[in-house]
């Protein structure tokens, strides 16, 4: 099966057909040593998953990591297995050490470095990882649209965007007949939920964009691992446990508790399948440090929630 082919429950993503879980990449050459991810991957993949997610960034906030490692790590997979057009791969430019922000100068010397990495020909998904303001929206998207007519990246993506910019980039494109954003990456949970709906929302519902979260499991936190007087043994556990305390983080456990026991599930499946059932979103992303961890991430795709359970969780985390 080809990135381009539908299975049942793939959804569209410009000429993508990607899977409802987008496996996280932040934890290659981090949590996850190689032969670690190379595990996850494979289990990823034979449970039907074909979106990964990475970033020219990444890790480069760990120690003697200088960013790049999570690609190399998903490049050798790639190799190693020789599945690349298997699988769809996201990955992002403008927050490397090295080569930050969005001029045209940037992105043309970071995509041939993400590539190099990848070893890979190709980018199926090029995100901005960040705006970069001091940069015209004219200017990254011409760069990024003659990558697409190189034929070094398939299709173009936001993140961490304002509303007002994305509309403006979406227009440039329109306007000068450029490639155009097909999807966007915010930041979005059930228990950070204006980080996403509203204005920004809007402008991806007006122009058809998909949405696809980070922070889906808000660090670990909607596993339910994090509960008062618990200790977690996570790199992550700082940013699960500002919500342990908060009046929204008990309702949002106790919502998830009562759906994932109807269910027979995690509640981390439920928080998937909560962002899965909102307005825009294609697939949520979410990483797995073990094989032990995917499971209840991979079963976000069999798992539908009833109108009673999604105003449940609603209400529980307005």
């Amino acid at each position: 099966m080809t990135a381009t082919q539908s299975p049942r429950n793939h959804r569209p993503l410009g000429s993508l057909s990607v899977s409802p879980l987008s496996l996280g990449g932040n934890v290659f050459g981090w949590t996850a040593d190689e032969a670690a991810s190379f595990a996850v991957l494979d289990a990823y993949v034979a449970g039907g998953g074909n979106f990964v997610d990475t970033a020219d960034a990444y890790s480069a906030w760990v120690p003697g990591n200088k960013g790049g490692e999570s690609e190399t790590v998903l490049g050798n997979w790639l190799a190693s297995r020789g599945n690349r057009s298997d699988v769809v791969i996201a990955t992002k430019v403008g927050a490397h050490p090295d080569l930050k922000g969005l001029s045209a100068a940037t992105i043309k010397s970071a995509v041939d470095g993400s590539l190099t990495r990848l070893r890979t020909d190709y980018i199926d998904l090029y995100y901005t990882h960040y705006d970069d303001e001091s940069v015209e929206v004219g200017e990254f998207l011409t760069a990024l649209d003659d990558l697409v007519r190189a034929g070094k990246v398939r299709e173009i993506a936001a993140s961490n965007i304002s509303a007002k910019r994305l509309e403006e980039s979406l227009a440039f494109s329109a306007r000068e007949g450029l490639a155009r954003y097909v999807a966007l990456q915010p930041h979005y949970n059930l228990v950070s939920r204006d980080t996403y709906e509203g204005e920004l929302a809007d402008v991806a519902a007006r122009h058809d964009l998909a949405a696809v979260p980070y922070f889906a499991l808000a660090s670990g936190f909607l596993t339910g691992k994090y509960r008062p007087g618990t200790t977690v043994d996570s790199a992550r556990s700082g940013g699960a446990l500002k919500y342990v305390d908060t009046d929204r983080g008990r309702r949002v456990l106790q919502a998830l508790d009562t759906v994932a026991t109807a269910h027979e599930a995690e509640p981390a499946t439920i928080a998937l399948a909560w962002l899965a059932a909102q307005p825009t979103v294609a697939a949520p992303i979410a990483s797995a440090r073990t094989v032990e961890q995917l499971p209840a991430l991979l079963a976000v795709a069999d798992l539908t929630l009833t109108e009673a359970e999604l105003a449940l969780l609603n209400e529980a985390s307005a």
